[in-house]
């Protein structure tokens, strides 16, 4: 019933075990999916994302089931933009383009099911005490260009591949820009979209689609007039939404951990600040989906 672009399945897995990722599968496919995108982060990731899907899918015991999650189900492969990715990017980049054309000419199920490039950008929101200690004190002059550079080498190596891009952009806002105006490829959405209308302005007028996320439940109310107008701003067919898991689990599940089953909440409180029906933002997200990712109706 919903699509969902953007699940970590495979932290998903390593944290609850490959059990928990088969329930979690059978459960996608009882609610007749028709989209769910596991994203990449790390250089070298691609290929054992895949495997942890696949061995999971073989896990069900209703073959019907496993033909249907095996059309539904897509990959990225792209490099969050952490101090080592950065200081190290012009291997990383070699590395993930390698692993993308091995990944492609391998005899993974889901080797025709590489969809997009990323999710890369970038992130200057500082949180050290958390998963991925993002430290303010490891970015100097230096590293601030690099983190650029990595942005726009991942943009051209989208734009090689034909693919569209998932845009990483956390309290960056103008050094985003600088690269998108500076490589000129505007194919993809911006991932779990964080900032107003101003900004979504300037993307939209570029070409991109906005992800909406979990994030969104946690508005406060003396906010909430303006993530309505905004919301209500987006064209309706630039609109797609996602899980981001395993974090930001949406209202009433926040400060748990997520995962894509919850994107049914993220609906539901989209689709009541729109004024349309869940099942009718569930249509529009899917054809937005099938055009961004050419996707076979």
């Amino acid at each position: 019933m919903f699509s969902d672009t953007h699940f970590h399945f495979h932290h998903l897995v390593e944290n609850n075990g490959q059990q928990f990722g088969t329930d979690i599968l059978e459960q996608m496919a009882r609610n007749k999916i028709y989209f769910g995108l596991d994203i990449g982060t790390r250089r070298d990731d691609l290929a054992s994302r895949a495997q942890v899907l696949e061995d999971c899918l073989f896990a069900l015991s209703d073959v019907n089931m496993q033909s249907k999650l095996r059309k539904s189900l897509y990959l990225s492969a792209g490099i969050w933009p952490d101090p080592d990715s950065i200081e190290d990017r012009y291997s990383a980049i070699e590395t993930l383009k390698e692993s993308i054309e091995d990944f492609m000419e391998s005899d993974s199920i889901f080797a025709r099911h590489l969809c997009a490039i990323g999710e890369g950008g970038i992130d200057h929101h500082w949180n050290p005490s958390g998963a991925d200690h993002h430290c303010r004190e490891d970015y100097d002059e230096a590293m601030f260009y690099g983190e650029k550079e990595l942005f726009g080498m991942q943009l051209e190596l989208a734009r090689e591949f034909g693919l569209p891009f998932i845009i990483h952009s956390r309290d960056g806002f103008e050094d985003t820009m600088d690269v998108l105006r500076a490589i000129r490829y505007n194919k993809g959405i911006v991932h779990c979209f964080s900032y107003g209308k101003n900004e979504a302005k300037q993307f939209l007028d570029m070409g991109w689609y906005i992800a909406l996320g979990g994030g969104l439940t946690y508005t406060k109310k003396n906010q909430m007039d303006d993530l309505v107008d905004m919301l209500n701003y987006l064209p309706k067919d630039r609109i797609v939404l996602e899980t981001d898991s395993p974090y930001l689990a949406p209202v009433p599940l926040r400060g748990q951990e997520n995962n894509p089953l919850n994107i049914k909440y993220t609906y539901d409180f989209v689709s009541a600040k729109l004024g349309i029906s869940t099942d009718k933002l569930d249509k529009i997200v899917d054809e937005n989906i099938r055009t961004l990712f050419n996707l076979k109706a």
